[in-house]
């Protein structure tokens, strides 16, 4: 296992990947949040989406009819949320979410472009261990020796850190395997894997079209939080910050659909992630719990400081940090306004 160190050569990549964001940011988003088209135009937000279905901001608000007001928000697609903080880094981003893991990463570095300013609560079954239709692994023990993919940083790492300890199983038990989404996606369908642990429609497809089976979902393993960033500057902007508690009530909205729409948020991310609707379908019947954004609480840092620490002792990152300094409550009372 490699391990993520917090000194220099970190920073020297992620500066570097960082200005290449920048550079690009300016020129395909159109500035930090300016105001495009001369005096009268909206204010731009520049926000991420990571990754597709249920966690999907910008399907979420079209299939719920909620039109922005008072702002443009101008959608960039990531596949992870280390991306993301590494295009905040770069100044390329107004605002984006994520799971706890990959600001665990960046509170080891100087650098820290972001506060963390809400919470989205949201489904741990969607998240998994999977092992092909014949595989003769029947339980987390039977991992031991066997070729497990993984997503660097990420959920995936810290819950299967956790399921192995849980079943008396330390990580250089298993030959741990770092790919992004795409190709452990083809590695697993191609036989070249044992088990992956993965989340989202990943899940779906390789259940709909390899006949892959759940080994064990997340629950219990994870806390179910997910977080919303902000720029430091964007805070700092008074039009960007209003912008940003403009989006944080229009996905509070969202969210309150979706839990009344289930059948037709089903149909619609179905379609979107191109699997069979009875498998999506499936898997909100399993869900834990439906998305919902919640404010800063003690209880939010808590979790996250669990994590940070597990990562620690794991040597994932080469010291123990404090998150608490990432969190800001400035929007707590725009998330507990009522509906």
């Amino acid at each position: 296992m490699q391990m993520q160190a917090c000194g220099d050569s970190l920073d020297r990549r992620t500066m570097i990947r960082s200005l290449a964001l920048a550079m690009a940011g300016g020129l395909l988003l159109g500035g930090c949040g300016k105001r495009p088209g001369g005096a009268g135009a909206l204010p731009v937000l520049r926000a991420a989406i990571t990754g597709k279905g249920e966690g999907d901001t910008r399907l979420m608000l079209k299939a719920s009819a909620i039109e922005p007001e008072g702002v443009r928000i101008d959608y960039s697609v990531f596949s992870s949320g280390q991306l993301v903080v590494e295009a905040l880094n770069g100044g390329a981003l107004d605002c984006g979410s994520m799971s706890e893991i990959p600001p665990v990463f960046a509170a080891c570095s100087p650098i820290r472009s972001f506060r963390q300013i809400a919470v989205v609560r949201a489904d741990v079954n969607n998240q998994a261990v999977v092992v092909p239709k014949d595989s003769p692994i029947q339980s987390l023990a039977d991992l031991k020796g066997r070729q497990v993919g993984y997503v660097r940083a990420t959920t995936s790492q810290y819950f299967l850190i956790r399921m192995l300890e849980s079943v008396g199983l330390a990580w250089s038990d298993i030959v741990p395997i770092p790919m992004g989404v795409s190709d452990g996606l083809a590695a697993f369908s191609n036989g070249k894997l044992d088990a992956w642990a993965i989340y989202g429609y990943p899940i779906q497809r390789v259940m709909a079209n390899d006949g892959a089976r759940i080994l064990k979902t997340a629950r219990g393993f994870l806390s179910g939080n997910y977080i919303v960033l902000a720029h430091v500057d964007a805070l700092a902007d008074p039009v960007r910050a209003d912008s940003i508690g403009r989006y944080l009530r229009m996905s509070k909205r969202g969210y309150s659909w979706v839990a009344s729409h289930q059948n037709e948020w089903a149909a619609t991310v179905a379609a979107e992630i191109g699997v069979p609707l009875a498998d999506v379908q499936d898997e909100f019947r399993r869900k834990s719990v439906n998305y919902e954004l919640r404010p800063v609480t003690e209880e939010a840092i808590a979790s996250q400081q669990l994590v940070a620490d597990v990562f620690a002792q794991q040597r994932v990152i080469a010291r123990r940090v404090d998150v608490r300094p990432l969190w800001d409550e400035r929007f707590n009372s725009v998330i507990l306004e009522r509906a």
